[in-house]
């Protein structure tokens, strides 16, 4: 059976109940209790450590290297590569945000700033105007410190950096401006995981969350749906490896915020593309079956989608339904919550 929007929209009404009584939902993960939450990149700068990061990233620039499409353009003299970005940031919203897991978003929202290009090409992009086509607005890495103490004084839970890879340079300069400002929150790195492992360890002291997608499995999948990046799969899962050894499993405080730790993505798309029950069992095997995970329902025919028959149509309720049956058979048990709600609604359907 196919999901109408009706019916996608009224589950989703049914499962984000949890932002109003969130008290009826449980996040598990390491408490944090007991222990004054002081984010990583503190530590860094304490030992004499984030200028000489922020050096290295950006001297990628000049012969790009931020994404493992490597075009090596010089950005810094305004060329531009399968990203289509300078070394400028251009920015297109910044807010809090309540749509995203809930141990980002808490009571105040997770502070969401959402930076323009990307070095993906999905045909299936939902953000197309701003991921392919680059709207926004271009603005200092001052300007973005100031963006981040703005979302700290809002109440937000932490700065969550949405399309980040191929800005990241800036990101660190950023954000040591803004901690020199009395910035306090964690960092969660919000990235499609097209990654070179090499640039998550320059992370490494610096970032405090990371949510990568995890798109596909599958090289000729990857390739064929992002038209550049057969490579999607290996690279992801390194990446991935990289970014849980950094942080670990997640680590939510004792109103179930998280501070620190790893949560994967992971979009169900039709006819089995992305390869969900692959990765679900490689995510037991190679990271831990406590990783948090999402595997989310909101698939739709975005952008250039119709014009390939095998994801021109939105998933079925027995397709989400087999993917959680997947991850709980992989032995996944940190599952989220929302995801696990609309699930027990679709099974209630069928």
């Amino acid at each position: 059976m196919t999901i109408t929007r009706r019916q996608f929209i009224q589950t989703l009404l049914l499962s984000g109940g949890a932002l109003l009584f969130p008290g009826q939902f449980s996040c598990r993960g390491i408490s944090a209790n007991g222990d004054a939450f002081r984010p990583a990149y503190l530590a860094l700068e304490e030992k004499g450590q984030f200028a000489q990061r922020i050096e290295q990233a950006y001297a990628t620039f000049e012969n790009c290297t931020l994404c493992p499409q490597r075009c090596g353009v010089n950005r810094t003299q305004g060329e531009k590569g399968v990203c289509r970005a300078t070394d400028r940031l251009v920015v297109y919203s910044r807010q809090p945000h309540f749509g995203e897991e809930l141990p980002l978003v808490g009571q105040k929202g997770s502070g969401t700033i959402f930076f323009s290009n990307c070095s993906l090409r999905c045909v299936f992009c939902q953000n197309w105007p701003i991921a392919h086509e680059g709207r926004g607005w271009d603005i200092s890495d001052e300007r973005l410190a100031d963006m981040m103490l703005e979302l700290q004084k809002m109440g937000c839970h932490n700065i969550n950096l949405v399309t980040p890879t191929h800005v990241m340079p800036n990101i660190l300069n950023a954000t040591r401006i803004a901690m020199k400002k009395g910035l306090t929150l964690p960092l969660c790195y919000n990235t499609g995981g097209y990654e070179l492992t090499e640039n998550i360890r320059l992370l490494d002291g610096i970032v405090d969350i990371y949510l990568p997608d995890f798109k596909f499995m599958d090289a000729d999948m990857a390739l064929r749906y992002t038209r550049s990046a057969g490579d999607y799969p290996e690279q992801a899962k390194r990446a991935i490896v990289e970014m849980h050894r950094q942080t670990g499993d997640l680590v939510v405080d004792e109103r179930g915020i998280a501070k620190r730790g790893l949560m994967v993505r992971h979009l169900v798309m039709p006819n089995h593309v992305a390869g969900t029950r692959e990765l679900v069992a490689w995510a037991a095997e190679n990271l831990s079956k406590d990783t948090y995970i999402n595997i989310m329902s909101q698939y739709r025919v975005e952008h250039r989608a119709f014009e390939y028959p095998a994801i021109a149509r939105a998933i079925s309720y027995e397709e989400f339904i087999e993917a959680i049956d997947w991850a709980k058979a992989a032995g996944l048990s940190n599952l989220d919550q929302r995801s696990i709600a609309q699930y027990e609604v679709f099974k209630r359907r069928i």
